[in-house]
């Protein structure tokens, strides 16, 4: 039995693509399962007794060492922000590439705290900073220092003692270039080593936290139980600065998008399921549901969403368990079809992706495919001809053209970069300035603009002939000779509409990351848990696959 990819004119619309969630393909995922069997080790850990100093922590492998190095400073309250233009932070981090010697330690002392107008190596790949959970972390520090565990409730409500509000990589501010490290086998799937400095960092809260726990009253205090902290994850603060970039990174994100497809079309395909894989799905269908019922949130949006799965989900757990027959042929691609008639988006991604959990023989060589050589496809076939592009619009854009841009409505937004931090943003064209500084990022209307320009066009012309008097559409030039290769590489929607929901761009590429817990703090920032259930660093040669599934909270 042979099933067609799912079609990208429906699946890369916003509202499809912000309903996506964590599977086995997610990145922290996939770097925990590529470093089990590498040697983890706390190599210094030189706090004073309120916490404040540096710590390193260490992967080894043969003679490959990655080393993260952790400086945890003293600020006050009113310093201490997640917005990007905060200058201090609690704890600043770095991913330093080997063994870094006490030069290189007091190097970074100086550099790492100060984040963007610090200078770094090309030794280091990646650089960070967090801030504490100022409740939680108090809270647990006096919980412990009196030889008691904290209170689980406030706990699950948080899930984290610090959050990042940054991961930088790939040539940022003196870091290692891609092209350093591209071709180590470790690190080929994306994001890699921001998942390592994000996991270690982690480990780093639970260290901190024991050791002024364990100063505040050395006689009575205990270590934070092991099982709780699994159950604390890292938090992110993510605002708008990460949407760009999957309208940026065309083949990026087709190779994404299309790994998640191509395992739900395998899994679709196959004929027989073996008993222990239709039980560990329906184990982690049903254990899921916790993560669902302590997903806690302020936002109307997400709680609606969130009211909605959670009905969806029981009603799925209803129905697998008391009509559905495993034994019958293509199990999964009739569960599919009955999500698709009886289930919200969000409810059909996310048992998409709890579909491939009995499944690494399917998802272990998709991982592998989920990076990009960008370069390769930025070059424009001049030769080509306009009849040819214009054939390419038509098919690969065809909901795009619907779209009416004489309407107020759907060019009312425009997406621009900050002054103070270069950061993206997005305005409304109607009330406030500097649409002119608008960024190249409303891909939906300048390729019905190509289109429009290619109808009035007699002449079947080459691309050369064509871009030497419209040089202004030569990105969308480019990103229509993209798709013809990579059907997922473009949103199929108005990214200035006055509708737009731009956390949806922010989800789609935090599920990949393997963030949990959505919580948006407007339309246009979020905060995330990572590594939530995760298995600790020296438990990470023999650990549960399905631990994402089976937290307590």
């Amino acid at each position: 039995m042979q099933i067609e990819l799912r079609d990208p004119n429906k699946i890369m619309k916003l509202s499809r693509l912000g309903s996506f969630h964590q599977s086995k393909l997610s990145f922290l995922r996939s770097f925990l399962s590529e470093f089990k069997d590498w040697d983890y080790k706390r190599d210094l850990f030189n706090l004073d007794q309120n916490g404040y100093g540096e710590a390193v922590y260490s992967f080894k492998k043969k003679d490959r060492v990655y080393s993260l190095v952790c400086f945890a400073n003293e600020i006050k309250d009113e310093e201490r922000s997640d917005r990007v233009i905060a200058t201090k932070w609690d704890a600043a981090f770095t991913l330093h590439d080997g063994i870094p010697s006490s030069d290189d330690i007091k190097r970074l002392k100086d550099e790492v705290p100060k984040q963007e107008i610090g200078r770094l190596s090309f030794k280091e790949l990646t650089l960070s900073r967090a801030n504490k959970s100022v409740r939680v972390f108090n809270h647990v520090v006096e919980s412990l220092s009196e030889g008691n565990q904290p209170d689980l409730d406030l706990l699950s409500k948080v899930g984290y003692l610090y959050r990042t509000t940054a991961v930088y990589g790939s040539g940022k501010f003196g870091l290692a270039d891609r092209f350093r490290i591209k071709n180590r086998e470790e690190i080929n799937g994306p994001f890699r080593l921001e998942m390592m400095l994000v996991y270690l960092v982690r480990q780093f809260t639970f260290d901190q936290v024991n050791h002024v726990a364990h100063y505040k009253n050395p006689k009575k205090a205990v270590k934070l139980d092991k099982q709780i902290c699994k159950n604390l994850g890292i938090g992110n603060s993510t605002g708008l600065g990460m949407a760009p970039f999957i309208v940026n990174h065309p083949t990026l994100l087709n190779n994404w998008i299309l790994s998640r497809e191509t395992a739900l079309k395998k899994i679709r395909e196959i004929k027989v399921v073996k008993k222990e894989e239709s039980e560990l799905f329906k184990d982690c269908v049903k254990r899921s549901l916790k993560n669902i019922t302590s997903w806690n949130t302020d936002s109307e949006y997400q709680q609606i969403k969130i009211k909605s799965l959670l009905k969806d989900v029981e009603q799925f757990i209803e129905y697998i368990e008391n009509e559905f027959d495993f034994k019958t042929e293509h199990p999964f691609n009739k569960i599919y079809l009955w999500l698709e008639k009886n289930s919200c988006e969000e409810c059909i991604e996310y048992i998409v992706s709890i579909m491939m959990e009995p499944y690494n023989d399917i998802i272990k060589p998709l991982v592998a495919n989920m990076s990009a050589d960008e370069d390769k496809y930025f070059n424009i076939p001049t030769n080509r001809t306009t009849n040819e592009l214009k054939d390419i619009i038509g098919t690969r854009y065809s909901k795009i053209l619907k779209i009416n841009f004489d309407q107020k409505e759907n060019y009312q937004n425009f997406w621009f970069i900050s002054k103070n931090k270069e950061e993206p943003r997005l305005a409304d064209r109607f009330e406030e300035h500097g649409s002119e500084l608008e960024q190249p990022l409303a891909i939906a209307r300048d390729i019905k603009k190509l289109y429009e320009k290619l109808l009035s066009i007699k002449d079947n012309l080459t691309i050369a002939q064509f871009l030497s008097v419209n040089s202004e559409l030569r990105h969308v030039v480019r990103r229509a000779f993209i798709i013809e290769k990579f059907p997922y590489s473009e949103i199929q929607d108005n990214t200035i509409s006055k509708n737009i929901v731009p956390i949806d761009m922010l989800r789609l590429k935090l599920s990949f990351f393997g963030a949990l817990k959505f919580d948006p703090r407007s339309d246009k920032w979020l905060r995330i848990c990572m590594f939530q259930g995760a298995p600790l660093p020296n438990e990470l040669k023999n650990y549960d696959e399905q631990w994402v599934y089976k937290t307590i909270n």
